[in-house]
Formats: structure tokens, C-alpha cells, sequence
């Protein structure tokens, strides 16, 4: 990280009002796009993603006391991201927002294929938020469990255990409704 880097990073965490004011607006522009993606990556909604990053910025300006320059501002970003996420997975109703279409594989019956993906984003739903958004990431997203881990802020074993829950969880469902996975 570069004397300007850190400059700005302190400037967000210590500086005056006008300075702080001028290091939030540039830290919002260097990362906005960046905070929506891995939002949209979890709630699979444009909308709510757009939503969702106003209010992540607006806990970041109010949360800048506990800002750790050292550490830098992407990580902390991201996890104030993945919280405001969880939050509204926590509060909002399944059938609301379903996940963006799972892909047919290529040789099957589109028929068969969209009703047992409408099942599976319903099945996927119905599961509990920080299971889901492990899932997400770990498993849709492909992202690598030390990454979901930093996001979510807990350890490498603890996101190995929420994706083989929330597979289990699904697997079960899915079989309930007469789907064998």
C-alpha cells in the first residue's frame, strides 16, 4: 500500500470533517462497484444489491471509529457488506426474492429442468441465512472458503461446516418434494 493509500485510509479513520468528507467520497468511488458485486453475489437481486450497498456505505461512514487503517478498507468493507446482506436475507420473505435462474444442464428436458430449478431456488430459500450465504459463496460462487471465511468473519472450519449443513439441509428438502439430488 502507497503513502497515498495510507494517507487516504487515515485521513476516513482521523482526519479533519473536510478531510475525512473528501476520503469517504473517494473510498466510495474506488469501491462502490466492488461492494455491489459481492452483494449481488449473495442476495442474487439487482435491486436489492443496489439497496443494500447505500446502507453498507452509510454503516461504513458511521462505523469509521472502528476502522483499522492498518488492516485496509476492502475486507472491512466487505464484511460490514456481507452483514448488511445477512440482515435483510434474515427479514425478507423467500418468496420475494428467489436466487437468479440455475443454469439447465445442457442435455436435459427444459421442462423437467425449470421445474426441478424452481424447486431447488425454493428449496434454497427456505434455508437459514448464514447457511445460505455460505452456501452462496462457497458453492455457487465458487469463491474459495478462506475468502467467505474473511467475509463473514469467522473461521475456514466454521464455513466447511455451514456449506455441508445447508447441502444437507437441501438435500433433504429437495427429497421431501420427491427430488432425488
Amino acid at each position: 500500500m502507497g503513502n497515498g493509500a495510507s494517507g487516504l485510509l487515515n485521513a476516513f479513520r482521523q482526519g479533519s470533517p473536510e478531510a475525512f468528507d473528501a476520503a469517504f467520497e473517494t473510498l466510495f468511488h474506488q469501491h462502490q462497484r466492488a461492494v455491489y458485486g459481492w452483494i449481488l453475489r449473495i442476495v442474487r437481486n439487482p435491486a436489492t444489491a443496489e439497496e443494500l450497498t447505500v446502507e453498507t456505505f452509510w454503516r461504513i461512514y458511521r462505523a469509521r471509529d472502528r476502522f483499522q487503517p492498518e488492516r485496509g478498507f476492502e475486507g472491512w468493507a466487505r464484511r460490514i457488506a456481507t452483514r448488511a446482506a445477512f440482515d435483510w436475507l434474515r427479514t425478507a420473505r423467500p418468496e420475494a426474492e428467489l436466487p437468479a435462474e440455475i443454469p439447465a444442464p445442457a442435455a436435459a428436458d427444459p421442462a423437467v429442468s425449470a421445474e426441478i430449478r424452481g424447486k431447488i431456488a425454493q428449496a434454497f430459500q427456505r434455508l437459514a441465512p448464514k447457511l445460505r450465504i455460505a452456501a452462496t459463496l462457497a458453492v455457487i460462487e465458487e469463491l474459495p472458503h478462506r475468502d467467505v471465511a474473511e467475509a463473514l468473519g469467522i473461521s475456514v472450519a466454521a464455513v466447511k461446516l455451514r456449506v455441508f449443513r445447508a447441502l444437507r439441509s437441501l438435500r433433504k428438502d429437495l427429497q421431501q418434494q420427491g427430488i432425488t439430488p
